[in-house]
């Protein structure tokens, strides 16, 4: 079988790729019978060179691979007909913008496969770049404080090498007595956790966070069930709040209170309460005045989020009392860091952190039959059509609202 790394064609231009050329050789070490190419391209954070002397052919065509791997979306007139495609394709939620795209996967008779689609059979994704998201997001957070305090001056993620050149970075500043929330528990906000952990920030329990003062900086890692309470005073577990979302209301307001930057990496679920409203936010107990959203769900459960931001322009404020956008550093702003494409900015860990998961976990399913159906589970079209997992997307794909 022949596998293709496919060159980035969307804009802006996204360093990242599958595999890095040391990975590659891995491969190669593992399932000797593949054969690995990489197309050509000059915006890629490995250049072509560091894949020839790892042993890779690097071309202009990869249209003789049987199945070729690219981060984000291929452009419609860049697709070959009757291939693999693996990509995060942003259409599995039915985002209008991409409805085009997945119907020319079809016409093309190309069986892709979502990078957010390759999971365990309990659901539990297997493969993404959320904890690089989780780093470049706390750290963009602390930039934030700096530059609107104006009492240190952190240097642009995407300008550093590597999650050490950040910690160095954010080692290098002192913070006053404030308290982090830091919410979520999956890889993004583990991600987050172990930029404050490097730091030394003491990590403190949500009784002790919410009743407590402290003379050092501290941080509370909170879960749904902290932030969130039945309707009818029961206390169950995680899985009924996924399950039975409507039953609960936020009570995210005992945080706000006491907390000075909230870094949300949490998943949003629909139907689940919001975190804080825009009236929540215009409280006089509000206390929060930076916003790291990581989850980056805009109009949605942070008020605050009115719009995602840019790895060029990563921040804005947000006046709440007349629920707006305003310069960050106006006195009455929150300060919010938004950007949707944060691994971005660290294009080489995220490879690297990224080609480990792929090769741990899809690579072999090419050649053991599948035994474990990653690759069943995964697949979403198959010869012109929708394959039965994802025949949801039949109205989508329709033009039917």
């Amino acid at each position: 079988m022949k596998f293709g790394i496919i060159k980035e064609r969307k804009n802006p231009p996204d360093r990242r790729v599958v595999f890095s050329p040391e990975k590659l050789q891995e491969f190669k070490k593992k399932y000797p019978s593949a054969i690995l190419k990489v197309e050509a391209s000059d915006i890629r954070v490995f250049a072509d060179e560091a894949y020839k002397k790892a042993g890779v052919e690097v071309s202009k065509n990869v249209s003789d691979c049987d199945v070729l791997l690219g981060v984000k979306e291929v452009p419609i007139e860049a697709l070959i007909n009757n291939k693999k495609y693996f990509f995060f394709s942003h259409t599995i939620k039915k985002q209008p913008y991409n409805r085009k795209l997945l119907l020319a996967i079809l016409e093309k008779n190309i069986e892709l496969y979502d990078h957010e689609t390759i999971i365990k059979e309990n659901g539990a994704r297997l493969i993404g770049f959320g904890r690089y998201a989780g780093i470049v997001g706390a750290y963009n957070g602390f930039r934030a404080i700096g530059l609107k305090n104006e009492t240190f001056n952190l240097p642009k993620a995407e300008n550093v090498d590597s999650q050490q050149e950040l910690i160095a970075e954010l080692k290098k500043i002192k913070l006053p007595n404030i308290k982090i929330l830091l919410t979520g528990n999956g890889k993004v906000a583990y991600g987050a956790k172990e930029m404050l952990d490097a730091m030394s920030i003491k990590e403190v329990s949500v009784n002790e966070y919410v009743h407590n003062s402290f003379n050092q900086p501290v941080y509370c890692l909170a879960d749904v069930l902290d932030y969130n309470k039945r309707k009818d005073g029961q206390i169950l577990d995680n899985f009924d709040f996924y399950n039975h979302p409507e039953k609960y209301e936020s009570d995210f307001m005992r945080f706000a209170k006491v907390s000075h930057f909230f870094i949300a990496g949490h998943f949003y679920g629909n139907g689940a309460p919001y975190l804080f409203t825009r009236e929540d936010a215009k409280s006089t107990d509000f206390n929060i005045k930076f916003v790291a959203d990581i989850s980056c769900d805009v109009d949605g459960p942070v008020a605050s989020t009115l719009r995602a931001s840019t790895i060029a322009d990563p921040i804005y404020g947000y006046n709440p009392q007349t629920e707006s956008e305003v310069d960050y550093k106006d006195d009455n702003a929150i300060v919010v860091m938004a950007v949707d494409n944060l691994p971005c900015e660290l294009p080489k860990d995220a490879s690297e952190g990224f080609g480990e998961m792929f090769l741990q976990n899809v690579i072999p399913a090419f050649f053991n039959n599948d035994k474990d159906g990653v690759l069943q589970r995964a697949k979403m079209t198959e010869n012109g059509k929708l394959t039965a997992r994802f025949s949801y997307l039949q109205d989508y794909v329709d033009g039917v609202e």
